[in-house]
């Protein structure tokens, strides 16, 4: 007797897919951005865990879990941040990397969202992990140091990437605001490119400070045609504005004053798995 092989449907198919939504504005688009993410921020969870970022797999055998820190640990590594650093993480999500780098890195973390739900998620996952110990303030919570490294410290707040000078008093010298802006898949999103850039430079200023990027990026040299079948659909289902290539963002990065430590390196093989 033969076998039928019956189809399985992905999840997702059972959703009925919503139209094109245009926005008018930088701020209806943030606007939606937020919305998404008050809405999706519980499924993200429980779908990509608490790293809400692509996984870079070094093997074949890896889980996600493993290949989410290696990005975060490569991105570590071809930054060289210093042990115990002041680190300002924009577009921080449910605070993966925040706690990671508190925990393992004996940073003094500050991750911002623009969406309340992901700052409640992430407080929460945090008091789960670390438990109810006392620190400083109710706001910021205390991983203790590992191998000799400095106590980690790190809170979450809800704050518009572009309104971070706003928030940030920028200061000069030891007393600085932060060593590192690092923002991982979240510039995207962001309608002014170059108000990030010189933002975080004034919050940076003092040698030794670091800028850590990963990001999506479109290819140069598209054609109008490659840009209307291939990079349209990205732009208008991710939620973005235009995407820029990579050497744009460069341009970007020493109009504000940065000197590059690092260009551009392409992991898009590497953690293409992660889909």
């Amino acid at each position: 007797m033969a076998q039928v092989k019956t189809e399985q449907l992905h999840p997702g198919d059972q959703h009925e897919i919503p139209s094109f939504e245009a926005h008018e504005s930088s701020e209806s688009l943030k606007g939606r951005i937020k919305k998404h993410y008050e809405i999706a921020s519980d499924y993200y969870y429980s779908l990509w865990g608490q790293h809400i970022h692509h996984g870079l797999f070094k093997s074949a055998s890896e889980t996600k879990e493993q290949a989410q820190v290696n990005l975060i640990n490569y991105l570590l590594e071809i930054s060289a941040l210093p042990i115990g650093s002041k680190v300002l993480d924009v577009g921080c999500g449910i605070g993966g990397t925040s706690r990671f780098l508190a925990r393992e890195h004996g940073a003094d973390v500050t991750g911002i969202t623009i969406s309340g739900r992901q700052v409640q998620i992430a407080k929460q996952l945090t008091k789960t992990e670390i438990g109810n110990t006392s620190t400083a303030s109710s706001d910021d919570f205390k991983y203790p140091g590992k191998e000799g490294k400095p106590d980690g410290t790190v809170r979450f707040l809800e704050l518009d990437a572009e309104k971070m000078l706003e928030h940030f008093q920028p200061t000069v010298g030891e007393g600085k605001s932060f060593n590192c802006v690092w923002i991982s898949e979240a510039l995207s999103h962001l309608p002014n490119k170059e108000l990030f850039f010189s933002s975080s430079f004034s919050l940076l200023q003092g040698a030794g400070s670091r800028l850590v990027i990963a990001d999506w990026f479109k290819a140069p040299g598209l054609s109008p045609e490659q840009e209307e079948a291939d990079i349209k659909s990205i732009e208008d289902g991710m939620l973005l504005p235009r995407l820029y290539t990579a050497d744009e963002y460069v341009a970007f990065a020493e109009r504000a004053g940065f000197k590059i430590h690092q260009k551009p390196i392409d992991i898009s093989k590497d953690v293409a798995k992660t889909w």
